[in-house]
């Protein structure tokens, strides 16, 4: 008998085209709007050669030491190249400015002076660039007035050549990606979907929310046994829609996910069996018609899928900073947290805090469906 109405209960849900919609379909064009707004914004920050021109003028041929500097950070062959440097005459220059070809221009009479139309960043890099070599060289003309035995050839190598002190490591073994929070908060967002099964499936064994509810109250088989076949139908079909949405942005989408297909695997488990347990629990303790418990937990899910950072992604540090137990409590922020901790961390102890916590979430809400469910006795029906 269990397997019987879990082979119904599997039928029925996948013919219901409405609610198959909305966890599969839905959650797949959302992904596309992602992929289509987003494509380009890892890429935003990557620091680009900032076009310079330089003036030739008589001038300019007293300054090799500055042109020397200058052609070795315009270098095209180093990784860390700062300019794109061309060497013009000062009509041309003022020309290339104003067409916005170069973010500046640096002529030589007295002093070496730089032009440009506006300020921004790579103005300042500029000016800072022409600082730095003017502060180098007023060291060297005074260390030489003052001490001239002290300046030689190591010390002119040292104060010429710049120094970093810092020493880049990779805190993990994946470069930060900050459009794949997006799509994990996704995953996360259909999960909770899922809760739209179980509200279905809650009403269907109530007796004062649908006909068929009646009817299972009055058959011989056991509502409870009736009800934990039609959960693992949901769950069935619900992991199956999250399995095709992650097979979807992976594959299609080009989204990184971590190469630990089990961790992956058990992420989806979790956030699929929380989503239905959530649904059923809503279905279970709001004594309303389906139409409200729907809208319920739509608001329910939106909020969350706002506080985990979905709409706006800078949310999400900021409940972990200011209310750090609302991103603990958020179930599509934990699941959004455990395929990054994958993604990012080098160690699991992050996700399986999440999948913990995940857990917890789920056997709270299915006890409380399960002693409610077992109390409910009606007059008649």
């Amino acid at each position: 008998m269990f397997f019987h109405n879990y082979k119904y209960r599997l039928k029925c849900i996948v013919r219901d085209k409405s609610m198959m919609f909305w966890t599969l379909f839905f959650p797949i064009i959302l992904a596309i709007l992602f992929n289509l707004a987003l494509g380009n914004i890892g890429s935003a920050d990557n620091f680009k050669p900032i076009n310079l021109a330089v003036v030739k003028n008589s001038s300019y041929e007293g300054e090799k030491e500055f042109t020397k500097v200058l052609d070795e950070v315009s270098d095209k062959k180093r990784d860390d190249v700062v300019f794109n440097t061309q060497y013009v005459s000062k009509n041309k220059a003022e020309k290339l400015l104003e067409d916005n070809k170069v973010e500046g221009y640096i002529f030589f009479d007295d002093d070496i002076n730089i032009v440009v139309n506006k300020s921004g960043l790579n103005q300042t890099i500029i000016k800072s660039f022409v600082d730095e070599y003017k502060e180098k060289v007023s060291t060297i003309k005074r260390i030489i007035k003052e001490n001239p035995g002290a300046l030689n050839e190591d010390m002119m190598k040292n104060l010429l050549k710049d120094t970093n002190y810092l020493k880049e490591v990779a805190i993990s073994k994946q470069s930060p990606d900050p459009s794949v929070n997006y799509f994990y908060t996704l995953i996360g967002m259909a999960c909770l979907y899922g809760s739209f099964l179980g509200i279905k499936e809650i009403s269907a064994i109530q007796a004062n929310q649908s006909s068929q509810g009646a009817r299972v109250c009055v058959s011989p088989t056991h509502k409870i046994k009736i009800f934990a076949s039609s959960m693992l139908a949901t769950t069935t079909v619900e992991l199956f829609d999250i399995g095709v949405l992650l097979l979807f942005i992976s594959t299609v989408l080009g989204v990184n996910f971590s190469s630990n297909l089990g961790y992956i695997l058990l992420t989806c488990l979790a956030g699929t069996i929380t989503g239905v347990t959530m649904g059923t629990f809503i279905g279970i303790i709001v004594k309303k018609n389906e139409g409200v418990k729907v809208g319920i937990l739509i608001g329910a899910t939106m909020t969350m899928s706002f506080l985990a950072g979905m709409m706006y992604d800078k949310m999400k540090y900021i409940v972990a900073n200011k209310l750090p137990i609302l991103a603990y409590i958020n179930p599509v922020n934990l699941i959004a947290d455990s395929f990054y901790s994958l993604y990012f961390y080098d160690t699991p102890t992050k996700f399986f805090i999440n999948i913990g916590i995940l857990c917890i979430l789920s056997v709270i809400f299915s006890s409380i469906t399960y002693f409610v469910l077992r109390g409910q006795k009606y007059a008649s029906l």
